[in-house]
């Protein structure tokens, strides 16, 4: 059973999910790939994981890094899991670029276009820094929720 609930961010709407014990999503509505894995005959209801969520969220958006993640579950193939992973390792306030993060992760540089992809199906949007990834020339590329909302989540962060 998948659980879900709302958090209203300075962003927008923000659904998260969850299997009753750790958070397995967190999409902006409207983003592309919105709820993406999540059943249909999900329930709303309140979970220490979705308060833990929303204190996160309101450290994140007041501009200071929350120095904690709530407890997560990947649901994905082993590689784009492997990505997530890696991800949660940009600290905040950094950005890296794709094909940094295929190093990263010990693969070629010619890999970079599949860890993009694995970027763009992030289930669990900023706690998982899917937004702190740019392109090799400096420029923001592609944000399942969009150019601006990554634009201003990196000057929250002060991303250099």
């Amino acid at each position: 059973m998948d659980y879900t609930c709302r958090y209203d961010s300075p962003l927008g709407g923000i659904l998260l999910a969850s299997d009753g014990e750790a958070l397995t999503g967190l999409w902006f509505e409207g983003q592309r790939y919105f709820a993406g894995g999540l059943s249909e005959k999900s329930e709303e209801r309140v979970l220490p994981v979705f308060e833990q969520t929303a204190a996160w969220l309101d450290a994140y958006f007041g501009g200071r890094d929350p120095g904690f993640t709530p407890s997560l579950s990947f649901v994905g193939t082993d590689f784009r899991q492997a990505v997530w992973e890696t991800l949660l390792t940009v600290p905040y306030g950094e950005v890296i670029s794709y094909g940094e993060l295929a190093r990263r992760m010990g693969l070629e540089i010619k890999s970079a276009r599949a860890v993009a992809s694995a970027v763009a199906h992030n289930p669990i949007s900023i706690i998982v820094p899917c937004h702190r990834v740019i392109a090799g020339d400096g420029n923001l590329t592609g944000y399942a929720g969009g150019l601006e909302r990554k634009r201003k989540l990196l000057l929250l962060e002060k991303a250099q």
